[in-house]
């Protein structure tokens, strides 16, 4: 199983949506807060990413900046956010010496799992030799894509958006292998009971099963996997099976026994009691009130 992919395909609402601006001299974008995460790609030129507190990210050509928790920033042509406009409103100018790419991943900001909780406000990939081959040949596909704007253009920038997230969350992960989350996935045995936990979340697990399999004591697994992830396994395995039962809420149709069986609960009961109590709601609230309307937007 692939853990990271486990972990966006659960928070992922909609499809992504990209806008590509050129701008002149002188520009400040303003972003609102926004229930998922962001990305911004110089094209050419130079600029800055403002976020709302810390120090202005300065961004050359090549870069490209992720705003995972959907926090509020500006991206402008100098340090500072002074003056700055929605970029709803922003006027495209095609002779501009500056130009951008700007993205957004819809996420479902109250469960997200915590490998990308773990994330800072900005993650910073800087156009540097040797570093992100693939990001890079990822971003000259999308430019071109957006540039032809030939038929299935919408399928591919979707696909190359997706492409792009992962990227730059393995680009952090990368860079900051030594605590939390990212040791967890370098962990051999730890990474290996996660594994088993996201591959079969409705087996009967025990604690003494997984300690079996990745070849740990009791003991050693719970402390290991609870210094890295921040949860206790038997914990986490709960809070896995909800968010995945979660999903299935949201994409399909499955009736609720079918749902609770496919994430490891006996009784239909059982399940929506466990869900109740992680989400606020009972599971068929829970999938009368989801939205997930988004689509990919090309400018």
């Amino acid at each position: 199983m692939d853990l990271l992919s486990d972990a966006i395909t659960a928070v992922r609402i909609g499809r992504p949506t990209s806008n590509r601006l050129s701008a002149g001299d002188d520009w400040c974008y303003r972003f609102a807060r926004y229930e998922g995460a962001g990305f911004h790609a110089l094209l050419r030129g130079s600029g800055w990413l403002v976020p709302e507190s810390g120090a202005p990210v300065p961004l050359g050509a090549g870069d490209v900046v992720l705003v995972p928790h959907g926090s509020p920033h500006t991206l402008s042509s100098r340090p500072d956010a002074a003056g700055a406009v929605p970029f709803e409103a922003a006027v495209p100018e095609p002779d501009g010496r500056t130009e951008f790419l700007c993205g957004k991943y819809r996420l479902a900001q109250a469960h997200r799992h915590p490998v990308l909780t773990s994330l800072p406000e900005v993650v910073h990939v800087p156009a540097r030799v040797g570093v992100g081959s693939r990001l890079r040949s990822a971003m000259d596909l999308l430019g071109a894509e957006l540039s032809a704007a030939e038929p299935g253009s919408a399928t591919v920038v979707a696909g190359l958006l997706d492409l792009l997230l992962v990227y730059l969350i393995r680009a952090w992960l990368a860079d900051n292998p030594g605590t939390g989350w990212p040791q967890a996935l370098s962990d051999p045995p730890i990474a290996a009971a996660l594994e088993a936990v996201h591959a079969n979340p409705e087996a009967p697990w025990r604690i003494e099963d997984l300690a079996a399999r990745v070849g740990l004591s009791r003991a050693t697994l719970a402390r290991r996997f609870t210094a890295s992830t921040g949860r206790p396994p038997m914990a986490y395995l709960t809070w896995w099976r909800l968010t995945k039962a979660a999903r299935l809420l949201r994409e399909t149709t499955l009736p609720l026994p079918s749902v609770a069986a496919k994430v490891g609960y006996g009784s239909p009961f059982a399940f929506s009691h466990a869900f109740k109590r992680e989400f606020g709601v009972a599971p068929g609230v829970y999938r009368a009130g989801d939205d997930q309307a988004s689509d990919v937007d090309l400018r």
